[in-house]
């Protein structure tokens, strides 16, 4: 199946503690169905120090599943969710991802 929400894509957490946050996609990980968003789903880890870095406790971005995202729409910046469509003729022909909210196409 082609991918809905790749990386790079500017998205809205739609469920859970960071609901109505938006965030860039830094990682997508198809086999669990999961993405990495930046500022979202920040957790803490105790990290031991090693030679190379320094120890303590640090925040990162956890993972967050992909049914809880939705792309926003690059007219207005609203969730959508995401359609196909080809564009071009014969040879030319190229599979383009929509916004199903205004028919915009998300990438070029």
């Amino acid at each position: 199946m082609a991918a809905k929400i790749r990386k790079g894509d500017k998205v809205i957490v739609l469920t859970g503690r960071d609901k109505g946050r938006t965030g860039e996609v830094v990682e997508v990980r198809p086999a669990d169905a999961r993405a990495i968003v930046r500022g979202v789903n920040i957790v803490k880890r105790h990290q031991r120090q090693t030679a190379q870095q320094e120890g303590g406790i640090i925040s990162k971005e956890s993972t967050i599943h992909l049914s809880n995202l939705a792309v926003a729409d690059p007219k207005d910046g609203k969730p959508t969710r995401v359609g196909f469509k080809f564009v071009g003729e014969g040879n030319e022909r190229k599979k383009v991802r929509v916004a199903k909210r205004s028919g915009v196409e998300i990438d070029g």
